[in-house]
């Protein structure tokens, strides 16, 4: 790019020495050029450059009328991040993921100041992707039937916003989103260690990001890729294997002051959130347990949800608490947790630190951690609620002049297999107590989360019911449950009076059955047992008779089975369950999670084949196990019943029902 002028002094073998002050690298920066910019709350922010960027525009006036893309929120709310930007003039158009942590860029937004788009985090992070590799855009099926449904608002803002940036296709008979790359002219990223050639490392970072993405969207459209970090090295001293940004893909270097590098906007540096060390658990506070307010005891019936062996996201706000809760219960070394940046495993930090994780796994890149929720890996999601309709549908992202924006909300909630919201059943001065296994309402929140209809559909709770995807709402003194007829009423909380505490606080009328009460134990202090309740559900338990279709549903997820003696259990109890039904039935059997020694398999599927021929008109069984799928299918086959192991829930029933 040496047309921008890029200077620096030669270092040995003659290369060109990349390192510039931030200032120098701002000045880079054109008129109408689209700017993208890398981080995550205040994870890998590179705040240095926006500083100096925003601190040329004040005294010069330029550079101005800047695209600027973002796929996830970058600030604190406050002054930092992307708050740096709002200068009016200094940016024409906003495509970002999440904005509600720069509210100075949103109130712009908001007051049709600037063009302005909020698309999905992880299509926003593939689209960086695909500008790399010279394709279009990503396709995707996520925000369909949401705002970002170009039948719907497109993701535009404010009517300011004129070009459509989200397309409706067909392919193959199905109705696809094309997201439209765009190009980038400069990307702002943020590393650890960088030489004078410009190849930068991460190892300080608590995440990974775009980064590399970002630079080669820079990079192969003719663009200027900036790093900002932390401290220099000799050439040829840096691990290669530790290289996140190759060199001939970074022009300039910026070696940012420690005010602008700090690890995360709470932390200026934790070994733990680097890898450099693993945290001792934390051993439980002298105190005593924490107080059961109406977040607690939300986030304990949420753990309840908490699939054994599955991988799991907790949203931010309301379901980091069930990451506390897990911890408390001594469950979380049976489930997987995950942020969407690019964290699996350990458990996910809160607040300004939200995003790096203590004890994690591993930390891959975000586009990549996109992929595996887009297809379908996440076994649970719990995510939080601001407004709930009657279809179902969820509002998380616009209220009036408040713009939060989805982030990576709509990729979680439309494809995890399962999906539990969290928030509390009014807003705004809500106090409540528990005691004695019961919740009592001190005083009623002003403002109604249960609406007629949500401002706007950020999750789609119609496309859930034709899916068939299991969705249920938790607040502190009721559960729903999403089904399709609609929206009924599922749990109570002890305690509680419907008409008085729920029906009379809502804008429409749910579907009132008879509804089960919540667990006394979720409303006491103590410790619940839950590793227990989880990981020991008794075999009547997961048993279910529905009458009308005449199906038994079976749920085998977690279970694990090593001994003879468990294989006659599980014929024994099935078995009482059909002899009481006294007609063949249709069953449907869930495998996800389910374990089984090698050795036992010809033993098991003898069992089975003795319950089919005695007991089942027809039998379809499901699991997201490829491996189980395979095994239980081969070992069926072999005995001369047909196997007819799907993927999902949704399948095995349909299979059932065209029967």
């Amino acid at each position: 790019m040496t047309d921008r002028g890029i200077g620096g002094a030669a270092p040995r073998g003659g290369a060109k020495n990349k390192i510039v002050s931030a200032d120098e690298a701002a000045a880079l920066v054109r008129d109408g050029d689209r700017l993208a910019t890398g981080g995550f709350v205040g994870c890998g922010v590179p705040d240095g450059l926006l500083a100096a960027l925003a601190e040329r525009f004040r005294e010069s006036g330029r550079p101005t009328g800047l695209t600027l893309i973002f796929a996830a929120g970058q600030g604190d709310g406050k002054e930092r991040g992307l708050n740096r930007l709002a200068d009016p003039g200094l940016v024409r158009r906003a495509i970002g993921g999440h904005w509600g942590l720069a509210p100075k860029l949103g109130a712009l937004a908001v007051e049709g100041a600037i063009e302005a788009y909020n698309l999905p985090q992880g299509c926003i992070s593939h689209m960086y992707r695909d500008a790399a590799a010279g394709k279009p855009g990503p396709i995707s099926k996520v925000g369909l039937d949401t705002f970002v449904d170009p039948r719907r608002d497109g993701g535009k803002i404010n009517e300011a916003t004129r070009e459509d940036l989200v397309e409706l296709v067909t392919l193959g008979g199905e109705e696809w989103l094309h997201y439209k790359a765009q190009p980038i002219d400069v990307a702002f990223i943020r590393g650890t260690t960088a030489d004078p050639f410009g190849n930068v490392t991460m190892e300080r970072e608590a995440l990974t990001l775009d980064g590399l993405a970002m630079a080669m969207a820079a990079k192969n459209s003719g663009g200027l890729v900036v790093v900002q970090v932390e401290r220099v090295a000799e050439r040829g001293s840096l691990n290669p294997r530790q290289v996140k940004i190759p060199g001939p893909l970074v022009d300039c270097v910026v070696v940012a002051e420690p005010e602008h590098h700090a690890q995360t906007y709470a932390t200026a540096y934790s070994p733990v959130f680097a890898g450099e060390i693993r945290a001792p658990a934390v051993a439980a506070a002298a105190t005593g347990a924490p107080a059961l307010d109406a977040r607690r005891i939300i986030a304990r019936r949420c753990a309840f949800e908490l699939p054994p062996g599955g991988v799991v996201n907790l949203g931010i706000g309301m379901p980091e608490g069930v990451a506390a809760v897990a911890a408390d219960e001594k469950i979380l070394r049976h489930v997987t947790l995950t942020a969407e940046p690019d964290v699996i495993g350990g458990v996910p930090a809160s607040g300004l630190d939200f995003g790096a994780a203590v004890n994690a796994d591993a930390v891959i890149d975000q586009n990549q951690q996109f992929d595996f929720y887009d297809g379908g890996g996440l076994d649970l999601a719990c995510l939080g609620m601001a407004e709930v309709d009657a279809t179902g549908a969820v509002n998380v992202s616009r209220f009036g002049p408040k713009l939060a924006g989805a982030g990576g909300f709509i990729n979680i909630s439309q494809n995890a297999k399962r999906v539990v919201f969290a928030g509390t059943f009014t807003a705004g001065g809500l106090e409540t107590t528990a005691a004695g296994g019961a919740l009592a309402i001190v005083r009623e929140g002003r403002a109604r989360k249960f609406v007629a209809a949500v401002e706007q559909i950020t999750f789609s709770g119609e496309r859930s019911r034709e899916e068939g995807k299991p969705v249920l709402y938790v607040t502190e003194r009721c559960v729903f449950r999403l089904e399709p007829r609609g929206l009924v009423l599922a749990e109570v909380a002890p305690g509680v009076d419907i008409d008085r505490d729920i029906l009379a606080h809502m804008d429409f009328a749910p579907l009132v059955d008879a509804p089960e009460q919540m667990r006394a134990e979720i409303f006491r202090p103590e410790p619940m047992g839950l590793a227990e309740i989880l990981l020991s559900l008794p075999l009547n338990a997961r048993i279910q008779y529905d009458s009308d279709r005449n199906m038994l549903f079976i749920n085998f997820e977690a279970l694990a089975v090593r001994t003879q003696a468990e294989i006659e259990a599980i014929r024994a109890a099935v078995a009482a369950r059909c002899e009481a039904i006294g007609r063949p039935v249709a069953a449907v059997v869930n495998y996800d999670g389910f374990q089984i020694d090698e050795a036992l398999i010809d033993a098991y599927t003898d069992m089975v084949q003795g319950l089919v021929a005695r007991y089942y008109s027809q039998v379809t069984r499901y699991t997201t196990s490829a491996f189980l799928r395979a095994k239980l299918g081969d070992a069926l086959s072999a005995r001369g019943v047909s196997p007819q192991v799907f993927e999902s829930r949704a399948e095995a029933l349909a299979f059932q029902e065209r029967g």
